[in-house]
Order: structure tokens, then sequence, then C-alpha cells
């Protein structure tokens, strides 16, 4: 399955817009006020699917991942590593590892197998992603993990 991630040109919070390859809404994130970065996911319908939540006083950027409101895990940047961005998903058993660009992203499962990929689409005015997920039910979770980088690069700029 394949996820088109756009960010929205003008917006005073974080808003994307999540396509399919035929152009259809997938699903719309936005961004609310708070401390940090906090992000609703919401399906094609507008119900309410999920959060990615920063927590704003750790050493490394940490991020709360939501279902509903039940919290599944977080997505955490390793600090110690040498050239290529790594970070700890402690749900699904993912672990995920970027280029040295940081545009590049390949997110694995506990047996080492692919579960997703990501790569930002360069040369547009807002963030874009193309996001690659091998199973259909991980594709909120790697949104997920795409927001949360996303995220992290925005607050470390």
């Amino acid at each position: 399955m394949r996820l088109l991630f756009k960010q929205r040109f003008f917006s005073w919070f974080d808003s994307y817009d999540i396509f399919d390859e035929q152009g259809n809404t997938v699903y719309t994130v936005k961004g609310q006020l708070a401390w940090g970065h906090k992000l609703n996911i919401y399906d094609a319908d507008g119900c309410f699917l999920g959060t990615v939540k920063q927590r704003v006083w750790c050493f490394t950027p940490t991020f709360d991942i939501y279902i509903g409101n039940d919290c599944i895990g977080s997505i955490k940047r390793e600090f110690f590593t040498l050239l290529h961005p790594r970070y700890h998903i402690d749900f699904n058993g993912w672990n995920a590892e970027g280029n040295f660009m940081q545009w590049d992203y390949t997110i694995t499962n506990p047996d080492g197998s692919v579960a997703a990929t990501v790569s930002k689409d360069l040369f547009h005015w807002t963030d874009h992603y193309v996001i690659d997920v091998r199973d259909p039910n991980d594709a909120l979770c790697a949104l997920m993990f795409v927001l949360a980088i996303d995220a992290e690069k925005c607050s470390s700029n």
C-alpha cells in the first residue's frame, strides 16, 4: 500500500493530508496547540483515530503514540548513532533507520523483514513523503512514525 503524505501550505499548526495512489484522501492530520507537537489523526470521514504527542522534557526526542485514547507505545530517536539516524519504536517490535541525509527511512519488523519504507519527496514548498507499507493494517502506525520524525526535524531546526 502506498500513501502520499503532504503538508498543507498555509496552516497555523501542523496539518497534513494523506492520499492513496488514486488521489483519495485516506487520513487527515491536524495539529493542536500544546507544549511540543500534538498531532491528531482522522480517517477520510473525519472520525478520530489517534494522536502523536511529543514528550517535552526528554533528553532525546520522544513521541507517545495513541490509538484512540489508549497509549500503545512511543517513538524515540536514539542519541548515539553514527551518520544514520535511528529510532526505537516500542510497539509492533519495529525499528527504523534513516539514510545520511535523513530523507529516507526503512522500518523493520523484529525478524528483520521490511514493514515499510519512507522517502522524502524533494523540491516542494512543504514536506512531502511517500510511505510504502507492506501490510495495509500497518498503514496508520507507519503514518504515525512519519509524523513523529517530521515533527522531530521541525523541532531541531
